[in-house]
């Protein structure tokens, strides 16, 4: 596993640079998931632009005003946060708190966020400054679409993590209610179907103001969030974020997370044999007893796992995977690895961020084929729905999550949203189809 770069560097070139400690995989893939998105929407409202299906907006803008006292207050702002967070990252962080941690603390450097606040206000007025006028003109100018995807992605950021913060608390309720600050400004606990949905009405309201079709929109939307869900599971899969499935009762793994064919009661001996990491979510290391996972069972037997054994011309992990030096520092401490991230899974696991990579990956590709050749609006955005609702539903299966009583049906929660994006997927193709009265 890749906690962070600092592994990369180390298992790829031999060099053990400790600064990249604070690049955390996992973000880094996400970051990575959205900016091929904004790529892909980009192209897709051009092609609909040269279409005429998308038409420009005019706007009034008044241009060689000085920098307002709000302009520095907001640069000044900015640049206090990055310098006390991000600068403080860098020269100030303790030894015994991980990035993530640091970042939601309130831990900072308060000097290197001073001096880059006076910086970014600087740069505000100066650059202001350069295009003042003696006296400021209104002028009007013309805005595509496509000039508002760094806007769309940025709303798609911010209410995407708050709508991923929130649809996991109300799925652990329990724990929010128990301390509801730790879960709020916890780095862990990202639902992703939570994020689409908030995103996804933040950005159609955004696009209804400007003037975009959302009709249009959400088609040339659909092929990129089906690509960037892809990449970003490339992060959860290589960070080993706790994103993986059930057991797999076929196989089982050393203390080293070396994985073999398991004969016939070789998984309930190894569960007995760590019993305490699945009953009290515990280890027992030489400075005494860590909690290290939250996924505890009343009893051996209530462990979900199921036995599957690969086909021989793939690897092992593709079908069970014990997540070695993974970032939520989950499992059973590794013999002779000192390192901040030495843990491994008792047991293999289903590795369902890699499956979800590769049937996303390949939905995409459908999805980009014959985009040119469906000319009726929301049918592409239909596709969309019922392909990601159907991915999500069949990789449910082997995952462990909350279950939900949903209408006298046990489900967990991306299940039920699942069953909901499949339906309205179904609905949104026949929609299209009357609303048309051509054959799609």
């Amino acid at each position: 596993m890749y906690p962070n770069l600092y592994y990369v560097f180390k298992d790829w070139f031999g060099v053990e640079w400790h600064s990249l400690k604070f690049l955390n995989t996992f973000g880094l893939m996400v970051a990575i998931s959205f900016l091929i998105a904004a790529w892909i929407i980009s192209l897709e409202l051009r092609r609909k632009e040269k279409q005429g299906l998308l038409m420009p907006r005019e706007e009034t803008i008044e241009v060689g005003k000085p920098a307002s006292l709000l302009d520095l207050i907001t640069n000044a702002l900015i640049g206090f946060f990055f310098g006390y967070k991000f600068l403080g990252l860098l020269f100030s962080k303790p030894e015994n708190i991980n990035p993530q941690e640091y970042i939601f603390s309130s831990e900072g450097n308060f000097a290197a966020g001073i001096i880059l606040a006076l910086l970014m206000a600087g740069f505000k007025w100066w650059d202001k400054n350069k295009q003042k006028l003696k006296v400021p003109e209104k002028r009007i100018i013309r805005i595509w679409p496509h000039d508002r995807v760094g806007d769309i992605i940025v709303l798609g950021l911010i209410f995407g993590i708050l709508g991923a913060k929130l649809f996991d608390n109300l799925e652990h309720w329990d724990e929010f209610w128990a301390n509801p600050i730790e879960r709020l400004f916890s780095q862990s606990g990202l639902a992703f179907y939570g994020g689409l949905i908030v995103a996804a009405i933040a950005i159609c309201w955004y696009a209804y103001k400007k003037g975009i079709k959302l009709k249009y929109l959400v088609d040339a939307a659909a092929p990129a969030l089906m690509i960037a869900y892809a990449v970003g599971r490339i992060g959860c899969q290589v960070s080993g974020d706790g994103d993986w499935g059930i057991f797999n009762s076929a196989y089982v793994s050393d203390e080293s997370g070396n994985i073999s064919l398991a004969e016939t009661g070789d998984f309930e001996k190894a569960l007995l044999n760590n019993k305490t990491y699945f009953l009290e979510g515990r280890v027992t290391t030489p400075t005494g007893n860590e909690f290290v996972t939250d996924r505890v069972y009343t009893d051996l037997k209530n462990v979900p796992h199921k036995s599957l054994k690969g086909v021989s011309f793939l690897p092992t992990w593709f079908f069970a995977y014990s997540y070695p030096q993974n970032v939520n520092k989950d499992g059973i401490v590794m013999p002779e690895i000192a390192d901040e991230h030495n843990r491994v899974l008792p047991q293999p696991v289903f590795p369902t961020p890699l499956y979800e990579t590769i049937i996303c990956s390949i939905f995409f590709f459908v999805m980009w084929g014959i985009r040119k050749s469906i000319k009726t609006p929301l049918v592409m955005f239909g596709i969309y729905l019922a392909l990601n609702g159907i991915e999500r539903l069949c990789i449910e299966g082997i995952r462990v999550n909350n279950n939900y009583n949903f209408l006298g049906i046990n489900a967990t929660q991306a299940e039920i949203i699942a069953m909901m994006l499949i339906l309205s997927g179904i609905f949104l193709l026949g929609y299209a189809k009357g609303k048309a009265n051509v054959k799609i």
